[in-house]
């Protein structure tokens, strides 16, 4: 099992963020370890967005598929992302933005565990550091956005 929490304020609007988040057919461009990506399914509603996804990551030759459900909600800028099989036994991640001044405040928590216990492990031994590749990657392609 695998679980973090943390808050950052990024000094980007609130709107491109999610924007980034959302863009899952963006990800192989800019997030480590993601080989390949695809939506399924996209549903708009009045308050929310409802997408199925499936991400492929890892390396060349050893690499996993996974399908996620995400649900976006507008009123309370909430992302909630649970797989829908694969690799992983669970996925609870949540993201939430909040506009502060011009910046964003992301709080943003994670909690997963995959079925192969000794992936598990090797997975839970670097967790911290493969997060923050992964987190440094969405604020790096959020500001190069907001520059354009």
């Amino acid at each position: 099992m695998s679980k973090t929490s943390f808050k950052k304020i990024i000094h980007c609007e609130k709107e491109k963020l999610i924007g980034v988040v959302l863009d899952i057919e963006k990800y192989p461009e800019f997030v480590p370890w993601c080989l390949d990506a695809k939506v399924y399914k996209r549903n708009e509603l009045d308050d929310l967005i409802e997408i199925e996804a499936e991400l492929k990551v890892g390396k060349k030759f050893l690499n996993e598929n996974y399908k996620s459900h995400i649900l976006f909600n507008k009123k309370d800028n909430s992302i909630l992302v649970n797989n829908l099989g694969g690799p992983l036994q669970y996925l609870k991640n949540e993201w939430r933005f909040k506009t502060i001044n011009s910046s964003t405040e992301v709080n943003f928590f994670i909690d997963f565990k995959l079925r192969n216990s000794i992936l598990n492990l090797i997975v839970s031994k670097y967790f911290e550091i493969g997060l923050k590749k992964i987190t440094d990657a969405f604020v790096k392609r959020s500001l190069k956005l907001s520059k354009i």
